[in-house]
């Protein structure tokens, strides 16, 4: 497959009618919980759901920051495989939004929560994110830049962003700490 470099920064790519690469995404889609996307000259770790055969995201508020997600057309997704972390496919998807008056809301929202993980609140999440944050679709455009036998040689390696998470409180402290003995000798 030729890959043409566009002045956007994404790759260029012939639409995939490959039916395994076309299933390989939405498999990988449904299984993983963590996928990057490219946009803007920068690389985001995201965690989001796949629902209606697109991935969704939650950004911005308390969740991840996703820096003008909402003002992008096209984004790459790399997805990598649950067995051994290693980078199985990328594609390009087109993005919108969805809003909280958008009929796709309440189930979105729904899988959104159930699939985020140590939420305050499960009950008021959904309401949180209508009000300070951005929920996107990403919807695959039949265009597939890397899949199995197919991969680039670049790694991809990036540092990560500078962010003002922290943890929720202290770390556990671990009292008594058992003293490693060296086995006895006879």
């Amino acid at each position: 497959m030729a890959l043409v470099t566009t002045t956007r920064g994404l790759w260029q790519a012939r639409p995939v009618t490959d039916p395994f690469a076309l299933a390989l995404v939405a498999e990988l889609g449904k299984k993983t919980g963590v996928s990057w996307l490219r946009y803007d000259g920068r690389e985001h770790a995201v965690w989001h759901v796949w629902l209606d055969d697109a991935l969704h995201v939650v950004s911005g508020g308390d969740e991840q920051q996703l820096p003008d997600i909402e003002d992008t057309d096209r984004v790459e997704v790399v997805m990598r495989s649950k067995e051994n972390g290693g980078r199985l496919v990328t594609w390009v998807g087109t993005v919108s939004v969805v809003h909280p008056d958008d009929e796709a809301w309440p189930d979105v929202s729904a899988a959104l929560v159930a699939g985020r993980l140590n939420l305050d609140d499960l009950t008021t999440a959904a309401q949180a994110w209508a009000e300070r944050s951005v929920v996107t679709r990403i919807e695959p455009t039949g265009e597939v830049l890397e899949q199995p036998g197919a991969l680039g040689s670049q790694d991809h390696a990036a540092a990560p962003h500078a962010t003002p998470a922290t943890t929720r409180g202290p770390l556990p402290r671990i009292l008594h700490r058992r003293k490693k003995r060296r086995p006895g000798l006879s």
